[in-house]
């Protein structure tokens, strides 16, 4: 399975795994409503955020996600969360997401510099075939965001998910394949080569 200890870390970004006390790091970022509208969480209170944290670390336990806390290395601040999940071994396949950034955080590049790590190190590192993302179909932002770092829209899940208001999401679908990755690395990714 995944390597829990690992770090991953550019000049942007520094990826390590969730802890606990995050928490208090969270507190500061999270309680903005924009970021959770359109995800499976609702954070609207430090009880969520704490359940949400904790069940965190509770999926990696269980090897069904693998959390990582983001931190902006230019502030050397926690900046939000990203996550492996969905992982399939034999299949050569993984998930990337449950990603959130705080607001003073987001349109800076920190979440290309987080998606360059991860797709990099699923790719030559983990020995994957193919990355997966999903998103809603409604997320503008996020679909934009999945298509500049060059993965391809795959198809919508009509009534995939039921969200916290009680609503039925339909889910967009992308991926990279590993056969297309030094392209995309050694283009859209290029400022982080060295």
């Amino acid at each position: 399975m995944i390597d829990l200890l690992l770090l991953l870390e550019n000049h942007i970004a520094l990826l390590r795994p969730l802890e606990i006390n995050d928490y208090y790091s969270f507190l500061q970022i999270a309680f903005d409503k924009n970021i959770w509208l359109r995800t499976t969480n609702r954070i609207e209170s430090k009880e969520d955020l704490m359940k949400y944290v904790e069940d965190s670390i509770k999926e990696r336990e269980k090897d069904s996600r693998y959390p990582y806390t983001i931190i902006d290395k230019r502030v050397n601040r926690i900046a939000g969360c990203t996550s492996y999940g969905n992982v399939s071994e034999k299949d050569k396949r993984l998930e990337i997401g449950w990603t959130w950034l705080g607001k003073d955080f987001q349109g800076m590049g920190l979440n290309k510099a987080c998606k360059f790590l991860l797709i990099q190190n699923a790719f030559e590192k983990l020995g994957f075939e193919r990355v997966e993302f999903k998103t809603d179909v409604l997320n503008m932002q996020s679909r934009k965001a999945l298509e500049k770092i060059g993965a391809v829209e795959e198809g919508v899940l009509r009534s995939h998910t039921l969200m916290p208001d009680g609503s039925r999401r339909d889910t967009i679908y992308y991926s990279i394949l590993k056969p297309e990755w030094m392209n995309i690395k050694q283009t859209i990714f290029k400022e982080y080569l060295q």
